[in-house]
């Protein structure tokens, strides 16, 4: 079987660069299409497909293909002519047909826009029927009815037209009828939003006060603007008043982790009882401020609410409740999403705990009305549509469209959208994976700006459209689960996916807070995607605990991904291959993708490390964390796999793997990502077997090869860490030390990774708690000289020795330090001070690193002075 270039070589450092910069590129970007978790960037899924379609040919031809894909995966040559067919036209080669790939979990549709893009045959999956109508807006409509077949085309191509014409339809219709609760003030001044807070009772029977919930009182806080609110009490009665320049702290609110403090009397009121407050309806809401726009000065403008503004809300209100009974009759369901917040998983939606239990809760009056508005002017469109002579699935298809802008106002308006002083505008709800509760909040006037604008997607849906045919074949999106994948036995050539990794994204829950919207916009032209109440859950492939335990939720996600791995076989052609990307940390997430590759009949012939993590977020996590996505390569074998013997296999880890970690070490692969990484490159190894035996015959579990693959990684890396110089004459401990320090920094890991790093090294976490190591709850943090005492350290260890060193250095006492190196035998060694220098160049910038810094400025005086001391102590 000829080798694909993926299996030899591949261009890690760049591809990894251009994945991580593409985190910063909004527009035309499909992210901008509609919000979907977890997203692979275009950059790597692009350079992975290309890569693993094309042979790897000779080594002239290798190097020139490398450079290739530098070229290819730069988001600046997405649409470029000449590289997107060079590309397209190598594949072709290749296989002589387009390629029939599949992703089988597709979620927001980057894997397979990628394949479509270099020409093959498209087909996508996904379970959840946001994601599937996500794909077809990406994959399937913009080759149905873009216009020109063939890409590049001069003009703006039918469908972004039609999108354009339509979506400012609405928003013309929509303005209409919302104008009205959006009043400009008397100078003109129009609101852009209105900053709200929830209220509660203060708790002390002798204060009567109504506390608005506020994190900060910053309203503005940019180079040019400190503008803040300041509390004004008069009585029991909280007011406010705008200040520039606050003379005072704006960082500190009224409640802070849910625990509510009172300005007037200072008692304050627990988390617990924050909640059931909320729980029994205690709480209010209070307009706090209105930020505006002039059209003739620039910046935003802040003032205290009047009278005429809430009587305007109210205004609002009433009109809510006629048009929702209006709708009601004839939509024939609550215009309002009444659908259940599911309770159970309080992780990630946790506003039931605060008594908001239906999705419909989750914004205010006007925020609903303008939902409505702008999905009865949806609906009105298609109607429209069709009166025109649209043909019904065209129509379909621009309805659709509209709705994808109408997630943007669910994301962007709801009572869960915090004011951002630093930026002077809303969050979004989905700053992370959850829909968390907020306590003040922006409220967004949807006609101002260009929020509900067609040209929010037009850029993107213009650059989809200017993906060229693949003759004969358009992409097919299907609803439907990895675990019965509906297609026959050896179909595909190809299969490009990434899989969910146990609980990370709980992709059902998230989805709802859009689901239930779009039902009320489109679900009379897609009953089959919205026939339930909610998105189904039972069958979703992520570890959920609610109504069974932790290990019971593993197994059956454990469960799932095996017989997905087991489908993704099955359709595969013979010698056909697969990508699968894997980004869990954890050792439990990886000896389950070692069990189920090696029980799937797949072979894995490779693996890299992509970044795909932007390094300032790295910077601003407090625990140890991955930047990388490891991209296992793998085959469906010509032939049956065969038995491996655990003594020779561990032989052909050994001298594999190092040659694996040699290439990543210069790729500069470190940290967390090299340990990782390094179990990519042993399943190279062990997938080759259908099953590793002793000689005795006995089964090797994947936990234990695991545990051979980081002892073998932990001892590379040592010796390239220290140059390959002394890394055997170090004791365990120090080794697990710099190892921690290499792989987290001054960061806490989990426990499971620190055992089993540990465990590498021979070191039982456990008997080691009294040194430098702590272990509280599921964390291990490992002490650095700045956190340790120094009657503590007994200097035995060259790590202990060093750690009291650097206190003696740093306090000044130099004859203190001077006797600890002597004495201990470590100041004379060339070995102490280049571990100071391995971990000064692990360590960010900390007290630790100055301290070592410090120390080792004159190594060469230390070692002469502790070394003229040992021999004058050796004298008779």
């Amino acid at each position: 079987m000829k080798k694909a270039l993926i299996e030899k070589t591949f261009p890690l450092r760049d591809v990894s660069e251009e994945s991580a910069r593409e985190k910063n590129i909004k527009s035309g970007h499909i992210s901008t299409l509609h919000i979907w978790w977890a997203r692979r960037p275009l950059a790597s899924s692009r350079a992975t497909i290309y890569a693993s379609l094309v042979g790897a040919g000779d080594e002239l031809e290798e190097i020139k293909r490398r450079e290739f894909i530098k070229k290819l995966c730069k988001w600046e040559n997405t649409n470029d002519l000449n590289t997107i067919s060079r590309a397209r036209k190598d594949i072709l080669h290749e296989h002589g047909h387009p390629p029939r790939v599949l992703d089988p979990f597709g979620g927001g549709g980057s894997i397979p826009l990628e394949a479509l893009r270099l020409g093959c045959e498209t087909h996508s999956m996904d379970y959840n029927p946001v994601a599937v109508l996500i794909q077809k807006c990406t994959l399937e409509y913009p080759q149905k009815y873009a216009g020109s077949g063939t890409g590049w085309s001069e003009g703006e191509n039918r469908l972004v037209r039609d999108v354009k014409r339509w979506g400012e339809w609405v928003f013309r219709e929509a303005a209409g009828e919302l104008r009205r609760f959006y009043p400009a003030d008397d100078d003109g001044s129009v609101p852009v939003a209105y900053i709200w807070a929830r209220t509660l009772p203060c708790q002390n029977p002798s204060c009567t006060a109504e506390i608005p919930l506020m994190r900060r009182f910053w309203l503005s806080r940019t180079n040019k603007n400190k503008i803040a609110l300041k509390t004004v009490i008069e009585g029991d009665r909280i007011d406010f008043e705008m200040v520039e320049d606050p003379d005072f702290d704006p960082g500190k609110g009224t409640i802070s982790r849910a625990i509510v403090t009172c300005p007037v009397c200072g008692s304050t009121i627990k988390a617990d009882d924050t909640r059931r407050l909320f729980q029994e309806g205690k709480s209010g809401e209070r307009l706090i401020a209105v930020v505006t726009s002039h059209p003739d000065r620039r910046g935003k403008e802040y003032r205290l609410p009047t009278e005429d503004d809430m009587k305007i809300f109210l205004e609002a209100e009433k009109h809510l409740e006629k048009k929702r009974e209006k709708l009601m009759d004839e939509w024939l369901i609550d215009p309002i999403p009444d659908e259940p917040i599911p309770p159970e998983n309080r992780r990630s939606v946790n506003v039931p705990g605060y008594g908001m239990l239906k999705w419909g809760d989750l914004f205010n009056p006007r925020q609903k009305l303008s939902l409505i508005t702008f999905i009865e002017m949806i609906r009105n469109a298609y109607e429209e549509m069709i009166r025109e002579g649209y043909d019904e699935e065209y129509a379909k298809i621009i309805t659709t469209y509209l709705a994808m802008i109408l997630g943007k106002l669910a994301d962007w308006n709801s009572a869960l959208c915090y004011w951002r002083p630093d930026q002077e505008r809303n969050a979004d709800v989905f700053r992370r994976h959850a829909v968390p509760m907020v306590f003040d909040y922006g409220e967004r006037n949807p006609l101002m700006g260009k929020l509900m604008r067609p040209e929010t997607i037009s850029k993107v849906l213009d650059n989809l459209s200017m993906i060229p045919e693949v003759k004969g074949h358009t992409p097919n999106v299907v609803k439907a689960s990895a675990t019965s994948i509906p297609y026959p036995d050896n179909y595909f050539d190809g299969i490009f996916t990434d899989p969910p990794y146990y609980d990370n994204v709980p992709y059902s829950y998230l989805s709802d807070y859009f689901y239930v919207w779009l039902k009320r916009a489109l679900g009379d032209l897609y009953p089959e995607l919205f026939l339930t109440s909610l998105t189904t859950k039972a069958d979703e492939m992520v570890a959920y605990t609610h109504e069974k335990s932790k290990a019971e939720a593993n197994q059956q996600f454990e469960d799932m991904i095996r017989k997905s791995f087991q489908e993704i076989h099955r359709i595969l052609k013979p010698g056909g291959i697969a990508n699968i990307v894997y980004a869990h940390k954890t050792a439990a997430g990886w000896e389950t993708v070692i069990n189920a590759l090696l029980e799937s009949g797949l072979t894995v012939t490779a693996s890299w490390p992509i970044n795909t993590e932007m390094r300032a977020r790295l910077m601003a996590q407090k625990s140890a964390a991955l930047r990388s996505s490891i991209y296992i390569v793998a085959r469906k074998p010509d032939e049956e796999k065969g038995t491996g013997f655990y003594e020779e296999v561990k032989a052909e880890l050994k001298e594999k793997l190092h040659e694996k970690l040699e290439s990543l070490w210069m790729e500069g692969v470190s940290g967390p990502d090299f340990f990782i990484s390094a179990i990519g490159g042993g399943l190279e190894v062990i997938g080759g077997y259908d099953s590793i035996l002793t000689y005795s015959g006995e089964k090797v579990t994947a936990s234990r090869l695991l545990e051979d693959i980081r002892s073998l990684a932990a001892d590379f890396a040592i010796k390239q860490i220290l140059e390959n110089g002394f890394a055997d004459e170090l004791s365990p401990l120090t080794r697990f030390y710099l190892f921690y320090r290499w792989n987290f920094g001054n960061n806490k890991a989990d426990f499971d990774d620190a055992r089993l790093l540990a465990s590498s090294l021979g070191i039982d976490l456990q008997n080691e708690k009294d040194g430098f190591i702590r272990i509280s709850g599921s964390k291990v943090t490992v002490l650095g000289p700045d956190e340790r005492k120094p009657d503590k350290i007994k200097p035995k260890d060259l790590i202990d020795v060093l750690h009291l060193a650097c206190i003696h250095w740093s306090r000044g006492e130099t004859g203190r330090m001077e006797s600890v190196l002597t004495e201990s035998g470590y100041g004379s060694m060339d070995s102490f001070y280049r571990v100071a220098q391995a971990l000064i160049e692990s360590l960010p910038d900390c007290s630790e690193k100055k301290w070592l810094e410090g120390l080792t400025l004159n190594r060469e005086e230390l070692m002469r002075k502790t070394a003229e001391t040992e021999r004058q102590q050796k004298l008779p």
